[in-house]
């Protein structure tokens, strides 16, 4: 059986039922069928209808009229608002996002890294570029964005898995020495640039927030390629430097609230 970080064995109902809820949520609008669950956790049929309808009469799944397709249910979603609202990052961070959303006018970001991806935890979006749905709740690979990036080079090169990564664009790095040098220039330069990396015709610029050690989360912004001038992207850079400094120099200490892990 399997051990949790802290060396205790992993509760077997637990893990599945999280493993389910995530599976769900990872595929969006494509609801799911029965058999198709079973098959991708490889439980019985049986054992998958039976947690199904307990996750259902909780809220935490939803099924149409049919009862035979299945979809994250809404208290997900309430879940996951208790975590934005309760964190004290987020609540410090999002004046910030507000003030360079006005300076510049573009997306800004505030994400955060969570395993191999970047959580996006709020975001500003740009009144030129409306996005069809909110990043905020999603994961980017760290690999293919300027959030994450930024934050890849503030860990150690020997936390990176070995490869190959997935291409979300032509221009996404694939292989593990293609990224460690973009992480060395990220260091040296000291913010992570995506050129359509994540999303094509969007470039973004992603800060690194080093309030805690290694930085956890970073702020970005992304532009379109076709408004993005010379001048137009030396503003960016020195407005989110500046935005940086802000949000560093405000963060708090923990004092009596939970260090979370």
């Amino acid at each position: 059986m399997a051990e949790t970080g802290g060396g205790v064995r992993e509760v077997k109902s637990a893990a599945r039922t999280v493993e389910l809820l995530e599976l769900l949520a990872a595929r969006g609008d494509r609801p799911a069928r029965l058999q198709e669950l079973a098959d991708a956790l490889q439980v019985p049929r049986s054992s998958m209808y039976a947690l199904l309808q307990t996750l259902i009469s909780r809220g935490w799944v939803r099924t149409d009229v049919t009862g035979s397709l299945y979809g994250i249910g809404i208290h997900a979603l309430l879940t996951g608002t208790s975590y934005l609202d309760s964190d004290p990052r987020v609540r410090l961070v999002r004046p910030y996002l507000d003030e360079a959303s006005d300076a510049l006018g573009e997306t800004i970001h505030l994400g955060r890294l969570d395993g191999h991806s970047v959580a996006y935890l709020a975001t500003r979006e740009s009144h030129e570029y409306l996005r069809t749905i909110s990043r905020v709740g999603r994961r980017l690979p760290a690999h293919a964005g300027a959030l994450g990036k930024a934050l890849l080079a503030e860990h150690p090169d020997d936390d990176l898995p070995e490869g190959p990564y997935e291409a979300l664009t032509p221009h996404s790095h694939t292989t593990r020495v293609s990224l460690l040098a973009d992480l060395a220039a990220i260091r040296e330069r000291g913010y992570a640039i995506d050129r359509e990396e994540g999303v094509p015709g969007i470039v973004g610029f992603g800060f690194a927030l080093r309030y805690d050690t290694p930085a956890q989360d970073a702020v970005s912004c992304s532009v379109p390629v076709a408004r993005l001038t010379a001048g137009h992207e030396e503003r960016i850079v020195a407005v989110m430097r500046e935005i940086r400094t802000k949000i560093e120099a405000t963060a708090p200490g923990t004092g009596g609230a939970p260090h979370w892990r």
